[in-house]
């Protein structure tokens, strides 16, 4: 495992995503309901930035949604919930340390079955 800080909790919104670019990938940091995910911070079906679409339950899980064509992905799995998108897109490990939000875009925490991180705010 390889984690790499890449924001404060300060930086993200209550309930949102942030873009981090990283040197080789991008990712969407997102809050819900307290938990951090980390996500990549590409739709699989349309390559525009999921961080920029709207966070939100959708049938009892915590969602991402593409703002060009509105589907949306599990922030869990990565999965997505409904069409047109039919790819998952990676998501990674977090880990809060402090006030700092970590991530291993190295690892893909749906392959191991990790969870999100809950953030103690």
């Amino acid at each position: 495992m390889s984690f790499e800080r890449v924001c404060a909790l300060s930086d993200l919104p209550d309930s949102g995503a942030l873009r981090v670019e990283l040197s080789d990938i991008d990712i969407a940091v997102v809050r819900f309901e307290g938990d951090i995910y980390a996500i990549e911070d590409q739709c699989s079906h349309a390559e525009v930035p999921l961080s920029e679409g709207d966070v939100e339950e959708f049938h009892g899980a915590p969602t991402i949604e593409c703002w060009l064509h509105g589907s949306c992905f599990d922030l869990r799995t990565g999965e997505p919930t409904n069409p047109p998108a039919t790819e998952p897109v990676p998501v990674y490990p977090v880990r809060v340390e402090g006030e700092d939000v970590y991530v291993d875009t190295e690892a893909d925490a749906a392959a191991d079955g990790r969870l999100p991180h809950a953030a103690s705010n």
